[in-house]
């Protein structure tokens, strides 16, 4: 197996959640820029994520796609909007991050 499946599916959850952050700041849809970023971003991710599941097994990649862009917005909201994370979302990101090893092992 070629290693472009996998660069393709961190592609995708790159642009997702680049998508996801541009739609806090699109403010409803009002805001044009976020909004072609909303656009572009889960185009990206919507295109990427098909090619790569001409390869990968569509649960280990929807299941890691889901996952690491949980993982991935709760940190962006952190660093850009200044959102706090309680214990229980902590333990949450850490059973989602061994849920993944383990289905990717």
């Amino acid at each position: 197996m070629t290693f472009l499946p996998y660069l393709l599916l961190g592609i995708a959850i790159v642009s997702e959640v680049f998508g996801s952050t541009m739609l806090k700041l699109s403010n409803g849809f009002t805001r044009l820029l976020p909004v072609a970023g909303v656009i572009v971003g889960f185009g990206v991710a919507f295109y990427s994520l098909s090619i790569a599941l001409k390869t990968l097994p569509l649960g280990v990649v929807y299941a890691t796609w889901s996952g690491c862009g949980t993982i991935l917005t709760v940190i962006a909201g952190v660093l850009f909007f200044k959102e706090k994370v309680n214990k229980q979302g902590i333990l949450g990101i850490g059973l989602l991050i061994v849920g993944l090893v383990l289905l990717n092992s």
